[in-house]
């Protein structure tokens, strides 16, 4: 297995001779307004993309969409992608998708199985209270393949109950959480921050878990210099925090 984090979520998957392509988020540096009722006022996203489009989609065979927010499915992603292309997403996503002209759509609203991987549709909370709720639903995705290592793909979520059932009832060993500590100026962070990893980590020892979405957006404040520093100090030695374009391999544990 070959994981390469493009730009925040946007994550390339070589998986069992397949690769997939997670959260496509296209937009060129500052093309996007800024997350409003946030600490700054910074357009998005943050940073360029690390590799010229045309590399980024080249080999996809498929795409997997935790949910449709604008910094994990973006006006470029939409306009760029082949509309044949195969789309694993959320149910409360399919017809949106269907609607934006994709034809070959297929909603996981369990489990499904596309040419030898298994696709387990995981929970999660965007958020805590009424703000999670106004979030939306978003999902994470476990993939099992005969020969790679399991792989838990988390989404925008906190520490949760649904995260933790999915680490208890999966044993993952391939770990990517969705960190950045996102959040506005009012209310609790909608993604993980530095105690929510520890949790992951302390909750899958033996997995090894790669920390994304960081960086890349004005509401996300967690940087990777303080998550690493938090790591070492800690000695998390089951987490990594990968720099943009980074390839990490992986193989059976």
């Amino acid at each position: 297995m070959d994981i390469q984090l493009i730009r925040h979520s946007t994550i390339k998957i070589r998986f069992n001779q397949l690769t997939f392509l997670v959260d496509p988020m296209l937009s060129a540096k500052e093309e996007m307004d800024p997350v409003t009722n946030a600490a700054n006022s910074f357009r998005n996203p943050l940073v360029d993309l690390p590799l010229p489009i045309e590399e980024i989609l080249h080999g996809v065979d498929a795409v997997i969409l935790t949910h449709t927010h604008r910094d994990h499915f973006d006006d470029p992603a939409i306009r760029t992608l082949s509309k044949e292309l195969p789309i694993f997403c959320q149910p409360e996503d399919e017809q949106k998708l269907v609607d934006l002209g994709f034809s070959n759509v297929t909603k996981i609203s369990d489990q499904g199985y596309w040419n030898g991987v298994q696709l387990t549709r995981t929970g999660g909370q965007h958020g805590t209270g009424e703000l999670g709720k106004q979030m939306g639903p978003v999902s994470g995705f476990i993939m099992k393949a005969e020969g790679e290592p399991s792989l838990y793909i988390v989404g925008d979520s906190i520490w949760c109950k649904e995260v933790e059932d999915a680490l208890t009832e999966h044993s993952p060993e391939i770990i990517l959480v969705n960190g950045g500590e996102a959040q506005f100026l009012a209310g609790d962070p909608i993604t993980m921050g530095i105690k929510d990893i520890e949790k992951v980590s302390l909750a899958a020892p033996s997995a090894k878990i790669m920390v994304v979405h960081m960086e890349s957006w004005n509401h996300c404040l967690l940087s990777r210099e303080v998550l690493r520093g938090y790591i070492g100090y800690n000695r998390l030695r089951n987490v990594i925090v990968p720099e943009n374009g980074e390839i990490v391999k992986y193989s059976l544990i």
